[in-house]
């Protein structure tokens, strides 16, 4: 790696989370003169794929210039203190689990962007398109990159309103009241989230995220842990989103616009369970130890459900949309990575912490490749997909049906690709629970779970051979296949698909050090 000194570090990340704030104000300013191009809604897109450009260029130098030999240290940190009488601090840093989520943010907020110059949603002005773009990536980024709690649920809210409108202004059919449902059931949660944040600060004498992780719960009573636990959990599990907390998302994914979709599953689902690692597990851990079975119990059933949903809107004649089927597989896929933080062992963790950036780079590659398909039929209803007039990708867009093909074995879990990893570790930290908890009852969970991958795999394979092996009427023209713009914006995905599957040590290496720290308190 680079040799990069502490303080360029520190205005490194700095700059990552302020820098789209600053982008989102310019995209409302006109255009100077020369830089307007043909139209000013070209040049305020080409500015969105810029200040995203730039981002992620300081996101890529960041984890070159961080010490990967010691990932369990908070590097490129900033402490100023910021509301003395609430002991609130501007806290920044990143360590080992923190790093892979802010480069899976950066990459996956520029590659929309690139996708947006090309193919803009229909809707309002670019010009406020693009600004809400660079609040939901800065307040995404904030979230990985703060130390405070009451920094943390700032920055967790701050995605709420730019996700509402671009989903409520840019999305298709019902996207009002997906909208809607999408920030009720969020700031529902939030508030009880905030409830537990306090009681935890306040409980401690801090906000400080790495103090309170260190002291690994030794400052508080186990019923204050276990009411905070209670609390906190339950808005982190909206966002992941928990079965039966989820009923926001198929909606909000149906309603969506294409980056809309890649980024609420890309990212902002990780928002959650980034939260049960990084403040749940070393902050309160006798509360968690008292939830992690029934946490573990939500997750098998969320894996089930989310499968048996898949199933049933794959299966013909049911008018099931391709978006939705996507949405419900989430379910069950955030399931394997709660099952992982459930286990509360450093196996389990890290096969969390690795599914969460899987999830990320297939399923947004599946959103990305569903919006295509949209956009080339007019709908992303199964039955039509796979109809007489249906796809029949491998013959009219063969580039388009392999490409859905690879992200749909990817998302099953075979081996060689990303998906396998992080489901498979998982698994293993359930198999052999953390001191304390329930052996059976764990076991029963990791047979449920096993069960899920098959039913992943079932409908996945369904979803293929509809789409791309359908039946193909002699006269059907061919489709337009991947253009160059969809070759840009997707080829990042599938190369990350492909090197963390056969190189899973870039990531583990990365993560189990600051895993390992965490459960012990803070000591490495």
């Amino acid at each position: 790696m680079i040799d990069i000194s502490e303080s360029v570090m520190q205005f490194l990340l700095a700059f990552i989370v302020v820098a789209p704030l600053i982008g989102a104000v310019a995209a409302l300013l006109p255009a100077p003169p020369g830089l307007k191009g043909k139209s000013p809604d070209q040049a305020v897109l080409r500015h969105g794929v810029t200040v995203t450009g730039v981002i992620l260029i300081a996101a890529i130098v960041l984890a070159l210039g961080f010490d990967h030999g010691h990932p369990s240290k908070m590097q490129a940190t900033t402490d100023i203190q910021w509301i003395p009488a609430l002991n609130v601090h501007i806290h920044l840093g990143i360590d080992g689990i923190s790093l892979p989520l802010l480069v899976l943010t950066a990459l996956l907020t520029f590659l929309c962007a690139l996708y947006s110059y090309f193919k803009m949603p229909a809707g309002p002005s670019p010009k406020a398109f693009v600004a809400l773009l660079l609040v939901l990536e800065s307040g995404t980024l904030a979230t990985f990159a703060v130390l405070d709690l009451v920094l943390f649920f700032l920055a967790f809210e701050m995605v709420l309103i730019p996700m509402y409108f671009l989903i409520a202004r840019w999305g298709g059919d019902q996207r009002a009241a997906a909208a809607w449902k999408f920030i009720l059931y969020t700031l529902l949660g939030s508030v009880v989230m905030l409830l537990g944040l306090l009681l935890v600060g306040l409980k401690s004498g801090t906000f400080d995220m790495v103090a309170l992780a260190t002291d690994n719960g030794r400052g508080l009573t186990t019923s204050v842990q276990v009411i905070a636990v209670l609390a906190i959990g339950i808005g982190l599990a909206v966002k992941t989103p928990m079965f039966p907390l989820h009923s926001w998302l198929p909606d909000a994914h149906t309603a969506a616009p294409t980056v809309g979709s890649v980024l609420l599953a890309g990212v902002l689902l990780k928002m959650g369970t980034y939260g049960f690692v990084r403040i749940v597990l070393p902050i309160a851990p006798h509360g968690m130890h008292t939830f992690a079975p029934y946490l573990a119990a939500f997750a098998v059933a969320g894996i089930i459900y989310g499968s048996l949903a898949c199933l049933a809107l794959a299966k013909q004649g049911n008018k099931g949309d391709l978006k939705r089927l996507i949405a419900y597989s989430s379910v069950g896929h955030m399931g394997f990575v709660l099952l992982g933080i459930s286990s509360m062992t450093p196996t389990g963790v890290n096969g969390a912490l690795f599914a969460n950036i899987a999830h990320g780079l297939i399923t947004g590659l599946l959103f990305f490749l569903v919006g295509a398909l949209k956009d080339r039929y007019g709908t992303a209803d199964l039955d039509t997909l796979a109809g007489a007039t249906g796809a029949a990708l491998y013959g009219r867009a063969p580039r388009l049906g392999g490409l859905l093909a690879f992200a749909a074995v990817a998302s099953l879990g075979l081996p060689g690709l990303a998906g396998f990893w992080g489901e498979m570790l998982a698994m293993f930290g359930a198999f052999d629970p953390a001191a304390g908890l329930s052996r059976p009852a764990y076991l029963t969970f990791v047979a449920i779970a096993a069960f899920g991958t098959l039913l992943t795999a079932a409908y996945l394979l369904v979803v293929v051979r509809r789409v791309c092996m359908g039946g193909k009427p002699a006269e059907e023209p061919r489709l337009a296949d991947i253009q160059g713009y969809e070759f840009a914006a997707w080829s990042p995905l599938v190369a990350l698909t492909v090197l963390a599957g056969l190189w899973p040590a870039v990531l583990l290496g990365l993560t189990d050090p600051a895993v390992q720290k965490l459960l012990a308190g803070g000591k490495s």
